[in-house]
């Protein structure tokens, strides 16, 4: 698949944008206002195009409001449903299919006060950031943003980024292993920059995943978030109700959504591809 070069362009400046404003977002209480369109394209120097569409998505996913009149709002804070098994831990099978990425961006810079904060780290900090393509069996799943401290990775190659498990290159190639990671997903749409690198209209549905993975010293090693197409990525969620005679045994491997292994002993939460993973309840 060949990339469209004005479409990641797009893709990244829009990113850039919306990184800017979520921090405005988390510096602020519900209700509190954020600085005008004219104002906001003024200070990141963007066009009111690019501005709106980076608000647009924003108001879309329910954290900003727009007031007729009055300017933009921060939303109120969401409800938080939290998933877990009936034991201790969770597993999660391989994803079937081939997992590959084509890379978008990659740069090594400060970590900025938002990203810093998630990874507990300076916002001077150096981090490897990552923009890439996930693809499997060659057609577009996702749009994947990383973040990794560069004092725990001293460097990350094209290879260990386009192929293979990324965590199994930072175990074996880096000595950082990683251990555990907290993960929220929420609904989204598609602008018509990422719906041309995903493959799909406009405005369509998708997934919004955001982690952070630490490694078994309980260093923060991956920010990250991903857009996930919603025609071909489900959720499925396994709850254990009961006790069981035997337990089934442990599946190798991990899913691209989610770090691998077996982060306790408990039922599986399964993430599958729709076509690709067929996984009953």
């Amino acid at each position: 698949m060949e990339i469209d070069a004005a479409a990641s362009g797009a893709v990244l400046k829009r990113e850039r944008v919306r990184d800017a404003i979520l921090e405005l977002i988390e510096e602020r209480s519900p209700g509190d206002p954020i600085p005008s369109e004219r104002a906001l394209c003024a200070e990141l120097g963007v066009s009111r195009p690019t501005l709106r569409a980076a608000v647009d998505e924003l108001v879309l996913a329910g954290l900003l409001v727009r007031e007729h009149g009055r300017g933009m709002f921060v939303a109120a804070e969401k409800i938080t449903q939290e998933l877990v098994s009936g034991r201790r831990a969770f597993s999660l099978p391989p994803a079937a299919g081939a997992w590959t990425s084509r890379i978008l961006e990659v740069r090594t810079l400060p970590a900025g006060a938002r990203v810093g904060r998630r990874l507990r780290m300076s916002p001077a900090a150096q981090i490897h950031y990552v923009a890439r393509l996930r693809l499997v069996d060659g057609s577009p799943m996702a749009i994947e943003y990383l973040h990794v401290p560069a004092d725990l990775v001293s460097d990350l190659t094209s290879e260990e980024l386009e192929q293979g498990d990324l965590y199994d290159h930072l175990g074996e190639r880096h000595a950082v292993r990683v251990s555990e990671a907290v993960q929220s997903i929420e609904p989204t749409v598609v602008t018509r920059a990422e719906a041309d690198l995903l493959d799909v209209p406009e405005l369509s549905p998708a997934l919004l995943f955001e982690r952070l993975t630490t490694d078994t010293r309980g260093r923060p090693v991956e920010y990250v978030h991903s857009l996930y197409r919603g025609d071909r990525y489900r959720i499925v969620s396994r709850l254990t109700l009961g006790p069981r005679d035997q337990a089934p045994p442990s599946s190798e491997g991990h899913h691209p959504g989610i770090p691998p292994g077996d982060f306790t002993n408990g039922d599986p939460v399964t993430l599958s591809t729709r076509g690709v993973v067929q996984d009953g309840m």
